[in-house]
């Protein structure tokens, strides 16, 4: 694979189906904290949470507080930090954080999780292939998500949001959670293929000089495609099903 030698994946929207959970979640802590929160200009209320725009350019990708704070910053709304300490509320941006937290895990307690059809055929070809494959989440829930899809096992590494704490390692776009994904595999960027759904993932891929950063666009939309290739993707797919003929062929754009 013209010296290709690991994939590292994004979980939520590449490997499971929990993109759509999370907008809701995000939608859901959003408008609800709107009215607890002053307008920033007098007798106009900020926008609502849109679940598919300001998913996309705000908070796909980005850690809870970095996602909280991409929202507050684009209806221009000022809160205190907090700490981690605070419970689920609006008061701050750590109770922010908190209460997308609540409401997702609520979420994931009823609806359960599942992995696109596309997955697992194509992680058994690049096994196949011998190319080594890492999961990155900005997410503290990856690993029992992948667990509870009985994914786990098809990952030689995977970084979540629980060792992005424990390293302090900064969230997307900054490419510090696949730099240490490609480390545990024990391979450089130059060797390595990063595959994203999110517009913060496919800059972060960029900015780590990764040899090929995919873009994955599963509702096949061209704006998104566009949107995906204008952040850093080289190559934009509609599903995985065409992921180990791609690297195989070292498509290139």
């Amino acid at each position: 694979m013209n010296g290709l030698r690991a994939v590292v994946f994004d979980t939520d929207g590449v490997l499971l189906a929990t993109a759509d959970r999370h907008a809701a979640a995000w939608q859901e802590t959003f408008d609800g904290c709107l009215p607890a929160w002053p307008p920033p200009h007098a007798g106009v209320r900020p926008r609502p949470f849109d679940p598919v725009r300001d998913y996309r350019d705000l908070v796909d990708g980005r850690s809870r507080l970095d996602g909280v704070r991409a929202f507050l910053t684009a209806r221009h709304i000022d809160l205190p930090p907090g700490t981690p300490e605070d419970p689920p509320g609006c008061a701050t941006v750590h109770a922010v954080a908190a209460r997308k937290e609540e409401v997702f895990t609520a979420m994931l307690r009823t609806e359960g999780v599942r992995a696109f059809d596309d997955v697992r055929p194509a992680l058994r070809e690049l096994r196949e292939r011998t190319i080594r494959c890492a999961a990155v989440s900005a997410s503290r829930h990856a690993r029992s998500l992948l667990e509870s899809a009985d994914l786990i096992g098809c990952f030689d590494a995977l970084v979540d949001g629980r060792d992005a704490a424990a390293l302090a390692l900064p969230g997307k776009p900054d490419p510090a959670l696949f730099l240490e994904a490609a480390g545990r595999l024990g391979v450089t960027p130059a060797h390595t293929a990063v595959v994203e759904d999110a517009l913060a993932g496919v800059e972060a891929g960029r900015r780590g000089r990764f040899r090929l950063v995919v873009g994955l666009d599963r509702e096949d939309d061209p704006r998104t495609g566009d949107a995906l290739r204008a952040h850093g993707a080289q190559l934009v797919l509609p599903g995985l099903g065409g992921l180990p003929a791609a690297l195989e062929g070292g498509r290139r754009p």
